[in-house]
Order: C-alpha cells, then sequence, then structure tokens
C-alpha cells in the first residue's frame, strides 16, 4: 500500500480487478509489487505515476478520493484493459466508507462543515434484516472467510478485491458498520503484505472477528440489536446549546490509510469529554505540524497546542454521539482561561475509581480514556520493544508508546521518562485490552515544573527536564505476572489469521494445550482449540477417494467461536487486571 497515492473508493478496486482476464488477474500481485517505489507527482487533484520510462498512470482525486473508474487512466497501449490501472488502485489506500459515497451529504445543514455535511440520518427501526442485507451478509461472510482462508500471504489483491466489493454491496444494503469493518481488514492486508511498520496482527483479528460476527448474526438479529449491527456512515451532530470547555490534551493522528492531524480533548464543568479534531490526507509531516494548526471552530485564533492548555467558550455548539464538536457556521466560540489538572473542574477526572474507568473504556459505551495518578518504576520488556512500568496505588501498570513512528516523540518521551524511577505523575493514557493492566500513554504532567503538562505526542522531552535524583520505590521493576493459559488458544487464533488454515491443519502440540487448558480450569478454551484444529485439517474425500474442496466457511464458523471466545475473557481479564469485581 503506497501512501502516496490518494485514496480509491473500494468499489472502483472492485470493478477494475473484476474487469481484468484470469490471466491478467494471475500477475495483479506482480504489477502491484512493480509499482511500489516508483516516481509519483502531485499536480492540484491529479496524481500520476510512472510506471516505466514511457508510461504513466493518472489519478484524479477530486476531494481527494478516487471515486470512479475513469477516473484512473493509463497511457500504456492495452489502456483501458491493461493490468496497471488495477494494480494502482490495489496499490493506493483504502477510501473509508462516509469518503466514498458523495450520497452522504445531501440531507445536511447548509452551513455546515464538510464533515457535518457527510453525517447520516438515524438508521430507520427494523424488525428483521431484509432481503438485500441478508444476501450482502452472506456475501461478506464468503468473502472474509476465503481471506482467513488464505492468511495475510495467500490473500493477494484479488481476494482483497472481492472483499471490496462485497463491502461496496453492504454499504448500499444500509450495513455500513460491515462495509467499514471489511474496509479495515483490507487495509490491515495491504499493511501485513507491504511490511508496513504500522501492521498490527491485533487489528487484522479484530477486523476479522467484526465482519465474521455481524455477517453470521445478522439474519437472527432485530430491534435494537439490529440497529446497532447496520450502524451509521457518520455520526449525526445535535444542538447542545453553549458549551465551558476546559483544555485537557492534544494528540496527532496517522492512520495507515493515508489520514494525519491532531486531536484535542476537552472536558466541561460536570466531566463530560469532548474533541475537536483536523484530520486530513496526509503524512507524518502532517501529523507533526497539526498541533499547531488553528482550531475550527467558531472565531477562535487558538492552535490545538493552545487548545489543550486554555480554555473554551461555545455558544450554538453541535455535538456528535462521540463528543466531537461541530464547525458549523452557526457555532462561536472564543477562547477562555484553562485550569491545571489538580483545579476543578478536571481534577473530578482523576477522582474516579481506577477500576470504574476501567470497566468504562472496556465497555465501547463512551471514550477509553483513563486518568491515573502513578508512580514510575522503571521498563518491562515485550516483544514489541521496552514498556514504562509505574505503580498506581499499587497495582503495576505497562505504558507503551501511543505511535511508533520515529516522526512522533511517543518513544523518545518515554524511554526518558523510564529513566528517572520514583517520579511521581498524574497521566492521561488510552487502555489497551490485554490480561494485564496496560495502557498507552498520551499525556503526562512535567516530571519537574509544577503546573506544566506535556502532551506526549506533540512535545518532546529533554535530559535537562528530567530531576536529578529521584527516590527508589520498593519492588521498583517488577512487571505483571505470567500470561493466562488462555493465550494457547488466543495464538492459534491469530496464527489462522496470518497463515491461514494450513498453519492449523497440523495438530502439533494442540493436545499438550488443550490438557494444560483443562488443568487450568479452561476446557471450553480446549474444546475449542480442538475444533479449531480439526476444522482445519478436514479434507472429505468423494467416493473415488479425491480431495473435495475445503470447506472454508466451515473453518471460519469454528474460528469465529475461537476468536470470540477469547476476546470475552480478554476483556474479563483486562477488567479484572485494574481492579474491577468479577460481573462488571
Amino acid at each position: 500500500m503506497s501512501p502516496v497515492l490518494p485514496p480509491v473508493a473500494p468499489e472502483v478496486t472492485a470493478e477494475l480487478v473484476g474487469a481484468l482476464s484470469p490471466r491478467l488477474r494471475k500477475r495483479l500481485d506482480a504489477g502491484v509489487a512493480k509499482l511500489s517505489g516508483r516516481p509519483v507527482v502531485v499536480d492540484g487533484d491529479t496524481v500520476r505515476l510512472a510506471v516505466d520510462d514511457d508510461t504513466d498512470l493518472e489519478l484524479h482525486a477530486p476531494g481527494g478520493v478516487v471515486t470512479s473508474a475513469d477516473a484512473i487512466r493509463c497511457g500504456c497501449l492495452l489502456a483501458p484493459d491493461c493490468l496497471h490501472r488495477a494494480a494502482a488502485a490495489s496499490a493506493a489506500p483504502v477510501a473509508s466508507v462516509a469518503e466514498s459515497d458523495p450520497e452522504s451529504a445531501e440531507d445536511a445543514a447548509p452551513d455546515a462543515t464538510p464533515d457535518e455535511r457527510a453525517s447520516a440520518e438515524e438508521p430507520e427501526f427494523q424488525e428483521a434484516a431484509s432481503a438485500e442485507q441478508l444476501a450482502a451478509a452472506r456475501a461478506l461472510y464468503d468473502a472474509a472467510a476465503a481471506v482467513l482462508d488464505a492468511g495475510t500471504d495467500g490473500a493477494g489483491a484479488v481476494l482483497q478485491a472481492g472483499l471490496l466489493r462485497a463491502a461496496h454491496s453492504a454499504r448500499l444494503a444500509g450495513l455500513p458498520r460491515a462495509a467499514a469493518s471489511a474496509v479495515a481488514v483490507v487495509t490491515a492486508l495491504r499493511a501485513a503484505r507491504g511490511a508496513d511498520p504500522s501492521y498490527r496482527l491485533t487489528d487484522l483479528v479484530a477486523g476479522l472477528l467484526s465482519v465474521l460476527g455481524t455477517a453470521q448474526r445478522l439474519p437472527r438479529a432485530a430491534g435494537a440489536e439490529l440497529t446497532a449491527l447496520r450502524g451509521t456512515v457518520r455520526q449525526p451532530y445535535t444542538p447542545d446549546g453553549s458549551l465551558r470547555l476546559y483544555g485537557l490534551f492534544s494528540e496527532p493522528v496517522l492512520t495507515a490509510t493515508g489520514y494525519a492531524g491532531a486531536v484535542t480533548w476537552t472536558a466541561d464543568a460536570e466531566g463530560r469529554l469532548y474533541t475537536v479534531s483536523d484530520v486530513a490526507p496526509g503524512g507524518a509531516g502532517r501529523a507533526v505540524g497539526a498541533a499547531d494548526r488553528t482550531v475550527r471552530i467558531g472565531d477562535t485564533a487558538l492552535s490545538h497546542r493552545e487548545l489543550s492548555r486554555a480554555g473554551l467558550a461555545v455558544s450554538g455548539a453541535t455535538v456528535s454521539p462521540t463528543g466531537r464538536l461541530g464547525a458549523g457556521k452557526a457555532v462561536r466560540a472564543v477562547r477562555a482561561s484553562g485550569v491545571d489538572w489538580d483545579a476543578d473542574p478536571l481534577e473530578r477526572l482523576w477522582a474516579v475509581p481506577v477500576a470504574e474507568q476501567a470497566v468504562r473504556a472496556l465497555s465501547e459505551e463512551g471514550h477509553d480514556l483513563l486518568f491515573l495518578d502513578v508512580t514510575l518504576t522503571g521498563t518491562v520488556r515485550e516483544a514489541a520493544g521496552d514498556c514504562l512500568l509505574a505503580d498506581c496505588d499499587g497495582l503495576p501498570v505497562r505504558f507503551a508508546a501511543a505511535h511508533d513512528d520515529a516522526a512522533l516523540p511517543y518513544r523518545d518521551n518515554l524511554r526518558l521518562l523510564s529513566m528517572v524511577p520514583g517520579t511521581r505523575l498524574r497521566v492521561v493514557a488510552r487502555l489497551t485490552p490485554a490480561p494485564h493492566a496496560r495502557a498507552l500513554l498520551l499525556a503526562t504532567t512535567h516530571p519537574t515544573e509544577r503546573g506544566t503538562r506535556l502532551d506526549l505526542g506533540v512535545d518532546r522531552l529533554q535530559r535537562a527536564d528530567l530531576p536529578t535524583a529521584a527516590p527508589a520505590v520498593p519492588g521498583s521493576g517488577h512487571a505483571a505476572g505470567d500470561e493466562a493459559p488462555l493465550h494457547l488458544l488466543r495464538r492459534r487464533v491469530h496464527q489462522a489469521a496470518s497463515g491461514g488454515r494450513r498453519v492449523l491443519a497440523f495438530p502439533g502440540d494442540s493436545a499438550t494445550d488443550g490438557q494444560r487448558l483443562r488443568r487450568s480450569g479452561l476446557s471450553t478454551a480446549a474444546d475449542l482449540l480442538t475444533e479449531l484444529h480439526a476444522a482445519a485439517a478436514d479434507r472429505t474425500r468423494d467416493t473415488f477417494g479425491r480431495l473435495m474442496p475445503t470447506d472454508v466457511n466451515c473453518f471460519a464458523r469454528t474460528w469465529l467461536a475461537a476468536a470470540h471466545y477469547t476476546t470475552e475473557v480478554d476483556r474479563a481479564l483486562c477488567a479484572a487486571a485494574w481492579g474491577a469485581e468479577p460481573g462488571l
């Protein structure tokens, strides 16, 4: 996937790949690889890609997104039936559902921003899924099952286009949630196949789980459950009167789909959180500089960096259900004074018990931020690198970098903080589901300057900012306990998503793993592990002894059950790790 190319709508890629002859489809992955690293020139809404010394490709992206097959033109002799157009679409980032939907702006208010004009109406109440939705869900399930069967190495541009075609059909049928999950799976596949450092196997697993789970559940859903499974293209904005907001912190945004910017978090007097965002097509350079861009709301001249320390008085505010502030022409906003984190009303965010915060973050209702008072204790080694270890009122917490891109100072800041064990800090973090207390560190008070705070993705710590000495902490450097035996099943779930069904076709040490799970009281996990290996190895024969085609849907159903089980148990273990009582 080339972040230099403009995002391409899913239906465009599906159309171009579908038009290829069987012979050209076999060469499509090689064509995509050939375009990687080729010279690219951006001229307004047109992006030119040099296929070779004599041939150029042009991608026309009005508004930053390629929305039709005719917008990709090739200068070779075989055009428009050449391989190059499909390869370019397959190499470009996938446009999100909302970005590729030109009809989503029709019902918005005339004074709304582009984001608000794209807001969808709340979905109508349905007692049962329509025939069109059922057919779209079936197509999504089949396409995702084929991807799971192949794994990342085998899920090339043709299988990806099949999933994108199913995603487009799902969007047209009124299933934007499933369509968005399918697009996320394709994005993760391209990142994996392109050795993108931002790729995370957990993202691919979560995407496949969402697509397969939604498609499987949809035929039996009704009422409120069906509405939730359908989702919305964009969250609608509703009037919220006048607001007095206090800046909390700002974080950079840098996505694998070619978007970058900043989001600034604020809170009102009651502790409710609101966000102001500025995210647009771009790379690391835009993410680094976005904090100094002017906030797009009302007449204020505040930058995101300034707003994170100051305040805002807003009249005529419009707010989405997730707390995002609208910026329509009717909205008025002026700068106001801010407060420190240890002053009212922001202080009340840290007064909420940690276990209660963790349960809220895991509930998928509202935000996933944690507001913690911690004492740094050292570092702990993980497969992805060292994590900062801290003590939160007796609870050991691991803090990881929120983003690994070298242009953002997250990892450098964590490395410096690890050098001063014993330092007491007030922090904001984003919970990461894990069997132990783990979170992504976003912002913190300054190690030495009282009343000063640092946005760790924006501000860069220096050695001079560190205290000259810090008190020793009893138990410094201790880590969370051994990983729960559930990882024996989780590992197989992840291996299947990465390597495909074939990596589980041979049982290997599954019997030993099953016995260990049963000894730990996880008999359901042991049964699921056995069934997963059996489904992977199942190759029936016809009456003449010939191998029958693999039932990829059977393996997908078994994998879905195992993935759902591990997700729910991990959620319970995570809540327990943060001190929540069982059943909360």
